[in-house]
């Protein structure tokens, strides 16, 4: 294909290749062309221009209006790109545009969402979120919340618990986020603090033409703390899940599984091949950002239990640590010719700086109950709640994600996915129009069928609040999965509630200990942590002895003196685990062949 074909093909990916920024300007201006259509290599001319490191087409293509939220074949968006070019200018230029974009469309989506849900039925409802993990040990310090939900018109009240995590650990708190429409380009957010008896008001309406990112250029701070931090990405492969009806029963007994959850009859559903990919790069890191990294951002949990599947990839050209003493953001020597013809095979061959990439791949089998007589519709009331804390809240962005996937028919009553490579959520709605237990400002209506009235109150501040302007609800973060292995970190270290309760993972860190009794120091306190872990909810100490010292149920080995290595002692923590798993998957099979025998007696002729 010739040079002059592809040029036509593909006219603002080509002079954004050559930097021709000026003329990328005047053809922009006469909106001919679709910005936002990806080359044979899955890059929009954003992605190319970052990739490349070519600023001011960049920035060109940012004030036409480029999506900075696009992502290119590998699942890396704009900004990935663009912090991994290692230019703290073009980061800076991206990152600006990038809080411009989303707030704008926040300022759009909110009352169109309000307005999407004028129309339909009034409800109340609960979605009770249950975090749970396959290693037992951090399973029972996950935490669980109810969120409470009323929809009254283009009025909707969200409460919480939950409040995401920050600063390392599980946040708390009474929070009641109140959204309301006042006219279909307007709406009112209040979050309301019940601790501190404050009222958080924001206004959100459509942004003028004339406004600008000039506003939102992002701190000194911000862009260094990017660009010395590994760049990570966590998402769900769909192109493999499908969906099969899960069945129950023994041989020629099984059936299609059917279970009653809060009162109405559900199908279950498996999902399988779901696998959920993490990958990090770090070519843009110095050597002492990536040891400081190693050692601030790696924990035990995400090196051991983290992934079924590791690898690390570097794009030819790379030298030493990945890094080349030039930066080149073509070291493939690539030309565009080669780049823009399809028919070219490029292999391992690519522009951008020589990659450092680390994937993870973990395999779930998510399951979900689908009741067919359920009295909400996913699609016109329970997704745009759902659209509405996504915006804020990165669970519910992947709760999103899953469920606008191709269901099979019926009302998600119960749905359980995969969070991250330790954590799964559980969500299951419950006391729907206040039916089970009576709820704030809900009158319950049984005939003809049952429905409820939302009184207005509900969505009114309390009166002796205090009122501000400014809201403090936070944004999406970027790198949730990073920040959640943070909060395990941190929920591990505060789950006891005694003083001289030593938790899992202080012991698994401690290494200031007092001298002279170091090492039996810290083998007694890592059994405690063990023991306490391993102790089901209920079940008492021996007595005599401190909290949490000697589980009833099994007896635990002495650790091995001298065992300092985290990986070791985490890894002789998850032996234990798997013991107990293995042992009720004994008893389980145990109990079946006894049944088995029993149904076989119970045929033979007399």
């Amino acid at each position: 294909m010739a040079s002059k074909s592809l040029q036509e093909e593909f006219p603002i990916h080509w002079l954004t290749w050559h930097n021709d920024y000026r003329e990328l300007d005047r053809v922009l201006n006469l909106k001919q062309h679709d910005i936002e259509k990806k080359d044979p290599r899955g890059r929009t001319p954003l992605h190319l221009s970052v990739s490349l490191g070519n600023l001011e087409s960049t920035r060109v293509l940012l004030r036409h209006g480029a999506d900075t939220g696009a992502e290119n074949q590998g699942c890396w968006s704009v900004l990935h790109e663009c912090v991994c070019s290692g230019d703290p200018e073009l980061v800076q230029l991206v990152l600006q545009y990038r809080d411009f974009q989303r707030y704008s469309k926040r300022t759009v989506g909110i009352p169109e969402l309000l307005q999407r849900l004028k129309d339909s039925q009034d409800f109340y409802v609960e979605m009770k979120w249950e975090f749970t993990s396959w290693v037992p040990l951090i399973s029972r310090m996950c935490p669980s919340d109810t969120y409470r939900v009323w929809k009254s018109g283009s009025s909707v009240r969200i409460d919480t618990t939950l409040l995401g995590f920050d600063n390392m650990s599980w946040q708390r708190g009474s929070r009641s986020y109140v959204f309301t429409s006042t006219n279909p380009t307007t709406a009112v957010m209040m979050e309301i603090d019940h601790d501190s008896k404050g009222v958080y008001s924001e206004t959100i309406r459509s942004l003028p033409a004339t406004a600008d990112s000039s506003l939102m250029v992002p701190s000194e701070e911000a862009v260094a703390a990017r660009l010395t931090s590994p760049v990570v990405t966590t998402y769900i492969d769909t192109n493999r899940i499908s969906f099969e009806r899960s069945k129950s029963g023994i041989w020629g007994w099984r059936s299609d599984k059917a279970e009653s959850v809060n009162g109405y009859d559900c199908k279950v559903f498996s999902a399988n091949n779901v696998e959920l990919v993490t990958k990090s790069r770090t070519e843009h890191l110095t050597k002492q950002d990536k040891e400081r990294s190693k050692k601030v951002n790696k924990t035990p949990l995400e090196t051991f239990l983290g992934a079924t599947e590791e690898q690390a990839i570097q794009h030819a050209g790379a030298g030493v640590n990945g890094t080349t003493n030039t930066v080149s953001y073509n070291p493939s020597s690539i030309t565009p010719e080669e780049y823009f013809n399809s028919l070219v095979e490029l292999g391992e061959r690519d522009i951008g700086r020589p990659m450092e990439q680390a994937t993870k791949i973990q395999k779930f089998k998510a399951t979900l109950w689908l009741c067919e007589d359920y009295p909400l519709s996913l699609q016109e009331q329970v997704l745009p709640i759902i659209d509405l804390m996504a915006t804020s809240n990165a669970h519910f962005a992947k709760l999103r994600d899953f469920i606008t996937l191709q269901l099979p028919s019926g009302f998600p009553v119960k749905i359980e996915i995969p969070l991250f490579h330790v954590l799964n959520a559980r969500v299951t709605f419950g006391n729907i129009f206040g039916s089970v237990t009576p709820a704030d400002l809900v009158t319950l209506i049984q005939e003809p069928e049952m429905a409820c009235i939302v009184d207005e109150r509900i969505f009114d501040p309390p009166v002796a609040y205090h009122t501000s302007g400014d809201t403090h609800h936070e944004r999406l973060r970027d790198e949730d999965d990073e920040l959640l292995q943070f909060a395990i970190q941190q929920s591990l270290a505060q789950s006891g509630s005694e003083e001289d309760q030593v938790t899992f993972w202080e012991a698994l860190n401690r290494s200031n200990l007092t001298p002279g009794n170091g090492t039996e120091e810290s083998d007694r306190q890592m059994q405690r942590a063990i023991a306490a872990s391993l102790t089901a909810p209920g079940d008492p100490a021996e007595p005599g002895g401190p909290p949490g010292e000697q589980s009833r149920s099994r007896p635990l080995p002495h650790l091995p003196r001298g065992l300092e290595d985290d990986d070791a002692q985490l890894q002789l923590a998850l032996q234990l685990s798997q013991q107990e798993a293995q042992e009720a998957t004994e008893q389980q099979r145990q109990e079946e062949e006894e049944l088995e025998r029993i149904l076989k007696l119970s045929m033979m002729e007399k």
